[in-house]
């Protein structure tokens, strides 16, 4: 059976605190494992959720301050100190490419791994696999920083109605499925279309663009928001989001599950980010991350 979910590996900016760890965020997608952005202590923080390094395909750095990068290392010796069997593809703003060479290799070990480096250097697709197409959009932060993006193709939902009336039915049904034409009957006739899931990762950045593009239309919809309204100023200046900022994204977006994360350490009540998002206008449903957590893809309409 199928699994999409998001598990929360860290929910800090800039420094962990007592009870929040690093960023790291797996997305586990149809039995492929998508890691953005290890912070430093991601590697224990996979042991302690019950993630192991032979869930990992992808890695999506989004920037390379440290917060969102130091983990890169030790995940990195981990897949090949547990000789993972599959290709782990990593991408990263090209203009990083030094930080990653470093992070890579930080120190010995034995690669036994195939891992891909497919840097990043522009908006666009970064790749097409039988259940998602990933892409990348540039954010806004004092340093190059891109978000990422997931979207299923769409499919159809077959209408048992239209089914009884062309009299298919049994394996006929599945034939038509795969081949889109029974006789004289096609897909579009007994179906709908369904549309497909999307899921959109947005770090480190101002308003911009890049932001209002990955939000569109997202199922889950993963957005930092480091600061509170009060204090816009700052977010404006360091190249963040408040919590009001990206719950009226996601409201405009029409995003139907909202994660809040990446908190500064100078809050310690995390009700007030939920309290300001609904403030915002956004009425859906609404998740301010902790460690450890798990956040399931909503359900199809």
């Amino acid at each position: 059976m199928s699994v999409r979910e998001l598990v929360i590996l860290g929910t800090a900016s800039q420094v962990p605190t007592r009870h929040r760890n690093h960023n790291g965020y797996l997305l586990r997608w149809d039995g492929q494992g998508i890691l953005f952005d290890p912070g430093e202590g991601t590697q224990r923080q996979m042991l302690r959720a019950g993630v192991a390094a032979h869930d990992l395909n992808r890695i999506c750095v989004t920037h390379f301050h440290g917060d969102h990068s130091l983990g890169l290392a030790g995940v990195i010796q981990r897949i090949n100190l547990d000789q993972v069997p599959h290709e782990v593809i990593a991408h990263y703003p090209r203009s990083g490419q030094r930080f990653f060479d470093r992070l890579r290799y930080a120190t010995a070990y034995r690669e036994t791994v195939r891992l891909t480096e497919e840097p990043v250097a522009a908006d666009g697709i970064l790749a097409v696999t039988s259940s998602y197409t990933l892409e990348a959009r540039r954010l806004s932060h004092p340093v190059e920083s891109y978000g990422y993006r997931l979207i299923e193709p769409d499919g159809h939902r077959m209408l048992p109605d239209r089914l009884a009336a062309h009299g298919i039915k049994g394996p006929d049904v599945g034939r038509l499925q795969r081949e889109g034409r029974l006789g004289d009957v096609t897909l579009e006739d007994v179906s709908e279309v369904r549309r497909g899931q999307r899921f959109a990762f947005v770090m480190d950045t101002r308003l911009c663009d890049g932001v209002h593009a990955l939000a569109e239309g997202c199922d889950l919809l993963v957005i930092e928001s480091t600061f509170l309204d009060e204090d816009t100023p700052l977010a404006v200046e360091h190249g963040h989001l408040t919590a009001g900022q990206a719950a009226a994204v996601a409201r405009d977006a029409g995003v139907r599950h909202l994660v809040l994360t990446h908190f500064s350490q100078r809050y310690t009540e995390p009700e007030e980010f939920e309290r300001q998002a609904r403030a915002a206008g956004f009425e859906g449903e609404l998740t301010v991350a902790h460690d450890l957590q798990r956040v399931p893809v909503p359900k199809r309409r």
